[in-house]
């Protein structure tokens, strides 16, 4: 009996096969992936029920396509695309699965989630150039929609390049700009962001959405719903990695596919397949790591995992961008920034001599009524040498016992060790932060002064006043862009590799353990203000002093091959 079943599966489609050994355990897969497989399984046995039959032959035409295509880059450059059996088993679903009564096709949307380097784009192009061209659909309008069109255009280029690297396809298929085009023929490929003017008269065939969770907005997506309306069998195919906003278009697919997979709510035209770990996993063992990666020694490298899981073991606020761009788990957008045994490791002996160097500052003005910090960055002399930071900080008197209760940290006994200036009055005087400011441009070279202009001009413009150079006053936005490079260098080197030394400042400590970082949609992390957490201004002065360091020459060169003389 085992050699006639081991028989049976050698024989089954890679799709088939793929699906049964999910169900049955011996492909390890997220429980989502496991019920999808279970529910094509089962379907196939009872779906004539709810009157859906599945045509092999439909399903192998589009595996076949593939056979058509070409990867236009990297080590499979010039390779005849092979599906991988997860893929196999989307494609084979989608296009296989149909209504008995009409012929028509039974899915209508698909919803994918897995995690990046798995190949999304190649598949999403594949899909998208089958829907184009290959479906006998007449006068196929087929998108790659996005919410900005350059981001459209990644998956459409992909798709381009596949159709320039097969021969049989490029007979075919015409391209002028943005659009690819059947000759004598009203079909079209084109990408779209809904950042154009163009989403009204749509009459969609197959749209492609590439990374869902980057939306904002349900705007797009019911756009491209109601834009298939007229089509027979029209098909959104959105595959996506993970996301952090759970208002979005994204998090509510991601809840109605899993109130599908559990047979909560019945819809025989959504199609879900989940590629993640699943709750109570440990994200360090490897063994769960296919889940989510079901390109695992593919496309995606096992070395290049175990890199990034050890960076985030040891840096914190990486470790929310491995879980849900690599894991593929859902997560907060928000992460704690630094381990106090961390930030302790990082301080050397206090009052080391650092008159005359180079040094870097930055002002964080924050409220006139609460804490203003001032940082002054000093570049290594050489490879040994960390970067080290001396602070001020001020806070106004008359308010010292009310932030006292407000953030339940010794601002007295701060006060009394000189680690925190008060200035009189219950608004911090500016004047008070600008002598400190005129001292030490005395005392060191100050190459740089940053400050953020949406606060802090006009004490920018006194300064120039008082006698400070307007050349070495730099304007930093608070932009994630700003934020980006610098946030990335002091949280995954600087301090893992003990290369700072902030001389055990207590308030800066303080503020570093308050520090959390806030995550975009590309892995970039910025510093947030206004944490529960308490204060964390000191940190926001810090990495933009660094982020100057980073920008600007080695000591010798002119600050002004990095930017411009700043105008006032």
């Amino acid at each position: 009996m085992s050699n006639k079943l081991d028989s049976a599966r050698a024989a089954s489609p890679p799709a088939e096969k793929y699906a049964g050994d999910v169900a049955a355990g011996r492909i390890v897969a997220s429980k989502w992936v496991r019920l999808a497989c279970e529910r094509h399984l089962r379907d196939l046995r009872t779906g004539r029920d709810r009157g859906l039959v599945f045509d092999r032959a439909a399903a192998q035409h589009a595996l076949d396509f593939f056979g058509f295509l070409r990867h236009s880059k990297g080590e499979w450059s010039g390779s005849q695309f092979a599906l991988e059996p997860w893929q196999q088993f989307i494609v084979w679903s989608l296009f296989g699965w149909k209504r008995a009564a009409t012929g028509l096709r039974r899915f209508r949307v698909a919803h994918v989630e897995v995690a990046r380097k798995n190949g999304k784009s190649t598949l999403c192009a594949g899909i998208g150039l089958y829907l184009f061209f290959a479906d006998g659909e007449p006068g196929a309008e087929v998108y790659c929609a996005a919410t900005k069109k350059d981001q459209a255009k990644i998956v459409y280029e992909e798709a381009v390049r596949m159709r320039s690297a097969s021969p049989a396809l490029a007979k075919r298929i015409a391209k002028f700009r943005d659009n690819m085009n059947v000759p004598g023929t009203a079909s079209k490929f084109e990408p779209l962001g809904s950042d154009e003017d163009t989403l009204d008269g749509l009459n969609i065939h197959g749209a492609i959405v590439d990374e869902l969770h980057a939306h904002k907005n349900r705007l797009l997506w019911d756009v491209l719903d109601t834009a298939t309306g007229a089509r027979r069998q029209a098909l959104i195919f959105a595959i996506t990695t993970a996301g952090f906003n759970r208002e979005s278009i994204c998090w509510s697919q991601h809840e109605y596919g899993e109130k599908v997979l559990e047979g909560i709510v019945e819809d025989d035209t959504f199609f879900p397949f989940i590629a993640a770990l699943d709750p109570g996993d440990d994200w360090q063992d490897e063994k769960n790591w296919p889940k989510a990666n079901p390109n695992l020694g593919v496309s995606v490298k096992l070395d290049d995992l175990r890199r990034l899981a050890h960076k985030a073991s040891q840096d914190p606020s990486a470790l929310n961008s491995f879980l849900r761009l690599r894991l593929n788990v859902w997560t907060s957008s928000e992460t704690a920034a630094i381990k106090a045994e961390d930030w302790r490791a990082c301080s050397g002996v206090a009052g080391a001599d650092l008159a005359g160097r180079l040094c870097y500052v930055a002002i964080d003005l924050s409220s006139t009524e609460d804490v203003a910090a001032m940082v002054k960055l000093f570049p290594p002399d050489d490879e040994e040498e960390p970067y080290q930071v001396l602070c001020n900080f001020w806070v106004p008197a008359e308010n010292v016992e009310r932030k006292i209760a407000e953030h339940r940290v010794p601002y007295d006994v701060w006060i009394r060790q000189g680690y925190l200036q008060t200035t009189e009055g219950n608004v911090i005087d500016y004047d008070v932060i600008q002598e400190q400011l005129l001292a030490d441009c005395e005392r060191y070279q100050v190459r740089e002064i940053a400050f953020d202009p949406w606060n802090a001009t006009q004490f920018a413009n006194n300064l120039q006043k008082a006698g400070i150079d307007p050349e070495i006053l730099v304007k930093f936005p608070q932009t994630i862009s700003m934020f980006a490079e610098p946030t990335k260098r002091l949280l995954g080197q600087l301090i893992p590799s003990r290369r700072l030394n902030h001389f055990a400042n207590p308030v800066l400590a303080w503020m570093a353990l308050n520090l959390l970082v806030k995550e975009d949609n590309n892995g970039n992390r910025r510093p947030v203000r206004g944490s529960a957490r308490g204060k964390v201004d000191g940190m926001v002065a810090l990495i933009m002093a660094l982020g100057r360091a980073i920008a600007s020459p080695e000591p010798g060169g002119s600050v002004y091959e990095t930017r411009g003389v700043l105008v006032l």
